[in-house]
């Protein structure tokens, strides 16, 4: 047996030996990249629906920030969007666990990184790709409907009672007011200009295309948007990390807990939002208008 060389700093043989029969979570010698799905519309849809927010996937970030021997973090996104708020604050969450941990974040784009998702890939130190993948959509957008008409129709009067000059502005049931739109489209403006200094900070060099070409709502496949700067690399997971930190790289997905105990702590398991929505006839609607919203945000981006 071979004994500890402590001139030349090297390990008796049968360190190895016994180092090579350890599970594989415990041994040093093989790289992990713990994988983060981040996926679907960001921010509330309906309270038996909720969205991607920052309180329901910090414990996942941090989870993977910490994991052993993590040599990078990678995050899978399928996002076409939604809160800017929820957006920006999970950016934020990303790269201050990435400095604190001292973790490149490696971004794999699947169907969509649009809008609010494209924010979320923009905490990713590299993006990487599908070539049919959607990146873009570096805009604002808000909707809404005008029934005015269709309640006089069917003799219906709107009686609404505010305390404040503006308390009902751009209320769908009376006349569109262009002091409100004008109003409006202030703000919009101003939330657009925070995202586009985020990817501007984000993305930095790499950008390849005039603000008035990048910055307009449009997006783009994988492939123009690798030309633009919005992307790194076409690739998909398993390769890229296999090719950067070796054929035994391991890749734990970071998942929510689940089961007995998380359901006692209050912690909803998949599917209970559907399951409560058919205990009445708002809760019902409620799912019914959340899914066609979801689906219309999807829509946007052909999926």
């Amino acid at each position: 047996m071979t004994d500890v060389n402590t001139e030349s700093g090297t390990r008796p043989n049968w360190v190895d030996s016994i180092t090579k029969l350890l599970p594989a979570r415990w041994r040093r010698d093989i790289p992990v990249v713990p994988v983060v799905r981040l996926s679907g519309v960001i921010g509330a849809v309906t309270p038996l629906r909720p969205g991607m927010s920052l309180a329901g996937v910090a414990r996942l970030l941090e989870r993977a920030f910490n994991t052993r021997n993590a040599k990078a973090v990678a995050l899978v996104i399928n996002s076409p969007g939604g809160s800017p708020v929820q957006s920006r604050q999970i950016y934020l969450r990303i790269r201050q666990l990435a400095a604190e941990k001292k973790l490149p974040v490696l971004v794999f784009v699947e169907d969509v990184a649009a809008s609010g998702g494209y924010m979320l890939a923009c905490a990713g130190d590299e993006i990487f790709c599908d070539p049919s993948s959607i990146l873009g959509s570096i805009g604002v957008v808000g909707g809404s409907f005008g029934f005015q008409e269709m309640i006089a129709k069917i003799g219906v009067e709107r009686r609404l009672y505010t305390a404040g000059e503006h308390k009902a502005t751009l209320d769908p049931f009376l006349p569109e007011n262009p002091d409100d739109v004008a109003r409006l489209k202030t703000i919009q403006r101003e939330i657009h200009a925070v995202f586009i200094d985020l990817v501007k900070q984000s993305r930095g060099a790499r950008l390849k295309g005039a603000d008035d070409y990048l910055f307009t709502g449009e997006y783009w496949a994988g492939g123009r948007s690798v030309e633009l700067g919005l992307g790194d690399s076409i690739g998909d997971l398993r390769s890229t990390l296999r090719a950067r930190f070796g054929e035994k790289v391991r890749t734990p997905v970071i998942a929510p807990s689940g089961g007995l105990l998380s359901g006692l702590l209050g912690r909803k398991s998949a599917g209970a939002g559907s399951f409560a929505a058919w205990g009445g006839q708002s809760g019902l609607a409620d799912e019914l208008i959340s899914a066609m919203e979801c689906r219309a945000v999807w829509a946007r981006y052909g999926f």
